[in-house]
């Protein structure tokens, strides 16, 4: 019986042509975990505010702390109301872990005294960098 011996690059007959798609399954979870990672989550203030116009607005970072003032003068923070009282140990609290912008989004119906009596409080927590959030035209 002749033995018949194969060269290398060589077809073969027996020759059984699978793809091996583990280390592309490998790099696709690798992928996805490092995008959940790295993506800034934006939290939002919980309640739902009709923001004034301005035509000097500007994107500001992603990474903030967010306070909704509704029009009827309540004070919201992550989904839960804080009140006007809760600001400065909200702000002085995240404010520890990292130095964030507070962002505060007023409702355009707001009373302007709402508005600064919280913006006065948030400065009162340590707070540098404090903005009114507008929408633009």
């Amino acid at each position: 019986m002749a033995r018949r011996f194969q060269r290398f690059g060589e077809p073969s007959s027996e020759t059984n042509s699978e793809i091996n798609i583990s280390p592309l399954i490998d790099v696709v979870f690798i992928l996805l975990i490092f995008f959940i990672v790295t993506t800034v989550f934006v939290e939002e203030t919980g309640v739902e505010i009709n923001k004034p116009r301005a035509a000097t607005q500007k994107d500001l970072e992603k990474n903030s702390i967010l306070l909704g003032v509704t029009a009827s003068g309540q004070v919201f923070y992550g989904g839960r109301e804080i009140g006007v009282s809760g600001v400065r140990s909200t702000i002085h609290r995240l404010l520890s872990q990292d130095d964030m912008p507070v962002i505060i989004q007023a409702d355009r119906d707001t009373p302007t005294e709402n508005t600064v009596r919280v913006l006065d409080e948030a400065k009162l927590a340590g707070a540098v960098r404090v903005f009114v959030s507008t929408t633009h035209d």
